[in-house]
C-alpha cells in the first residue's frame, strides 16, 4: 500500500492510527503465561511487546538481555532487582549533582539563609536581583531531581523498578513550584519512593506520611490541635489509599485530620519549646517534625474503630488500617491495572489482583506478578497508549541505546510543550494514565516535531550548557540490527510502506519515531 509522506499524513490522532493496525497486539499465550508463545517468530514479537510494556522501551541492550534470558527470568529479576549500578558516565553526572552530594537539611538550611539575605537587602534593585538568584537556584535544583530521574530511566538494568518510581510518583503527587518543594522533591523521590517502588505498600505509604515534601505540599504543616487542617486527611483517604468510594465518611476525614495533628516540618535549627509532659513524645528527624504541643490527644473513631491516644503512634496505627483495607487492596490494582494493562481494567483481574495484594500484606511486586501473569495483560501488549513521559524516554532509548546524553534539557522541554513536567502536576491526582488526556491532535503534533527533532540529529541532547558548550556528534542510526532482526518484523504494512518512501536517513528515523508503534506500549 503505497501512502503520502508522513510529515502531511500525520498530522491528527486520527491519521497516525490510520497507518495500520499494531502487529501483535492479540497474541496470547496458552494460560496467559508469558514467554510461551509457540512459534519463534511470535515469541520474539511477544518479547518486544514485554520490554515495552514493563521498561522504558526496547533498545538494543534490553533486547539482548531478554533474548538470553529468556522472557519469564527476565520478568522475574525485574520485579526482584538486585542492586545494579548506572553505567559510569550517567553515574558521573548524577554524583556531580549538588542534590546527589548535599543532604536535604543541609540545603534546605542553605537555601532558606540565601533567601533571608535577599530578603533583608534595602536596594530595590539589588534585592530584586538577589531574589531572581534565589529562584533560579532552586530551578537549578528541581532541574537536577527531573534530570537525575530520566537518567536513570534511561539507563538503569532495573527498568520496572525506574517506571514503578514514576508510577508511584505520579500516584503520591506533590507539585515543584510549591512553596520550597524544589529544595525536597529530589530527595522526596530518591529516599521515600525508589527504595520502595516494588516493595510493601504499606512501607512506601509510611514514607510518604513522614517527608516533608508531602506534608508540605498538603498543608499538614499547619494542622494543629484546635486549627484542623483536613486537606492531607482527605487526599491521603481519597487519593493514596481507599479510593474515592472506598466507604469512609466526612467523619473519618475530620478524624484522620485529628491523628495527624503536629505531624509536620521543620526547616530551620531550633527545637520547640514543648511542655514538659510531652517532652518524650517529640521526635525529630531531618526536617520531619512531631510536635506534641501541635497534636489532639482526644479520644478518637477512625473508620469504626477507636484510636488510642499515644501521640506519633496513632499515625501508624492509622497508616495499619489504611494500607490493609480491602478498598484499598482494589484502588491499588485498579489502578495498576489501569497503568499497565487498560483504560477501563477488567474487574476479574482487578479483583485477583487484590486478593493477592490482601494475602500478601501488601507486596507490589506480588501484586504486579498476577498481573503480568494473566490472560489478560498478555493480550493488551502493545495496545496501551503511551503518555509524553513513556514516548520520549522510549524514543531516546531507541534512538541512542546506551550513548549517555550530555543535556536533559530538551526531554525536559518536551515534557513541558506535551503538559506532562516531571514533579509539574500542580493537583494531588497526578497525571491522567489514559490514552484520552494524551491523543488530541495538538499532541500529536508536538509528537510528530519531536521525532524530527530527534531523528535529524542530536537535538541537543549531546551540547553541554555554560559558557563554552561542548556538543558530541550523535546523529541515531535506527536503520540497525535491532531495527531488522527484531523490529521490522512487527511492522505494520502501512508502516513499513511509509518507511520505504523516506528519502533521507533523517525521514527515515522521524518516519519510524512517527509510527503507530511508537505511540504504544
Amino acid at each position: 500500500m503505497r501512502i503520502p509522506c508522513p510529515s502531511t499524513l500525520l498530522s491528527t490522532a486520527s491519521a497516525l492510527c490510520a497507518l495500520g493496525a499494531l502487529a501483535g497486539c492479540a497474541t496470547v499465550n496458552d494460560g496467559g503465561q508469558i514467554g510461551t508463545a509457540p512459534r519463534p517468530e511470535l515469541q520474539k514479537q511477544q518479547q518486544l511487546n514485554l520490554l515495552n510494556r514493563i521498561s522504558w522501551g526496547v533498545n538494543e541492550g534490553s533486547d539482548r538481555a531478554i533474548a538470553a534470558q529468556g522472557s519469564e527470568r527476565y520478568l522475574q529479576r525485574q520485579l526482584h532487582p538486585t542492586a545494579a549500578p548506572l553505567p559510569a558516565a550517567p553515574q558521573a553526572q548524577i554524583d556531580a549533582m549538588t542534590i546527589s552530594q548535599t543532604p536535604m537539611d543541609q540545603l534546605n538550611l542553605k537555601m532558606d539563609q540565601q533567601r533571608k539575605d535577599a530578603n533583608a537587602i534595602t536596594d530595590d534593585d539589588q534585592k530584586k536581583a538577589a531574589q531572581t538568584a534565589y529562584q533560579q537556584e532552586l530551578n537549578r535544583l528541581g532541574k537536577e531531581a527531573a534530570t537525575r530521574s530520566l537518567l536513570r530511566d534511561l539507563y538503569s538494568p532495573n527498568q520496572l523498578k525506574e517506571q514503578m518510581t514514576w508510577f508511584w510518583l505520579n500516584h503520591f503527587n506533590v507539585h515543584l513550584y510549591k512553596s520550597n518543594l524544589r529544595v525536597l522533591v529530589g530527595d522526596y523521590e530518591d529516599q521515600a519512593i525508589r527504595p520502595h517502588a516494588l516493595g510493601k505498600f504499606r512501607e512506601l505509604l509510611a514514607a510518604t506520611v513522614h517527608h516533608p515534601a508531602m506534608l508540605r505540599y498538603l498543608d499538614n504543616e499547619q494542622n494543629a490541635a484546635g486549627h484542623i487542617n483536613e486537606n492531607y486527611a482527605r487526599e491521603l483517604m481519597e487519593l493514596h489509599t481507599l479510593g474515592v468510594d472506598g466507604g469512609y465518611s466526612q467523619h473519618d476525614v475530620q478524624e484522620l485530620a485529628r491523628v495527624l495533628t503536629g505531624v509536620g516540618v521543620n526547616m530551620g535549627t531550633t527545637t520547640p519549646n514543648v511542655k514538659r509532659e510531652l517532652q518524650a513524645q517529640y521526635v525529630r528527624r531531618g526536617l520531619f517534625e512531631f510536635n506534641p504541643n501541635r497534636h489532639d490527644y482526644g479520644a478518637k473513631d477512625f473508620l469504626g474503630q477507636p484510636v488510642r491516644a499515644r501521640g506519633l503512634a496513632e499515625i501508624d496505627e492509622a497508616i495499619d488500617r489504611l494500607s490493609r483495607s480491602p478498598a484499598t487492596a482494589h484502588f491499588i490494582s485498579r489502578k495498576l491495572a489501569l497503568y499497565f494493562v487498560s483504560d477501563d481494567p477488567p474487574p476479574a483481574l482487578v479483583e485477583r489482583m487484590a486478593q493477592t495484594f490482601l494475602k500478601s500484606d501488601g507486596d507490589i511486586a506480588a501484586t504486579l506478578a498476577t498481573l503480568f501473569h494473566s490472560a489478560e495483560f498478555t493480550a493488551s501488549l502493545a495496545q496501551k497508549f503511551k503518555d509524553p513521559v513513556h514516548y520520549v524516554v522510549s524514543s531516546v532509548r531507541l534512538a541512542y541505546d546506551d550513548k549517555t546524553i550530555l543535556n536533559a534539557g530538551p526531554m525536559l522541554n518536551w515534557l513541558n510543550r506535551m503538559g506532562e513536567p516531571l514533579y509539574g502536576r500542580q493537583t494531588p491526582d497526578g497525571y491522567a494514565l489514559t490514552q484520552s488526556a494524551w491523543a488530541s491532535p495538538g499532541q500529536m503534533g508536538t509528537r510528530f516535531e519531536i521525532a524530527k527533532a530527534i531523528g535529524s540529529g542530536s537535538a541537543g541532547l549531546f551540547k553541554t550548557d555554560g559558557p563554552q558548550p561542548l556538543e558530541k556528534p550523535a546523529f541515531p542510526q535506527l536503520a540497525n540490527a535491532l531495527y531488522y532482526q527484531s523490529l521490522q518484523p512487527g511492522l505494520s504494512a502501512a508502516t513499513r510502506g511509509a518507511l520505504e518512501q523516506a528519502a533521507s536517513p533523517q525521514e527515515w528515523n522521524t518516519y519510524l519515531l512517527s509510527s503507530p508503534e511508537m505511540m504504544h506500549r
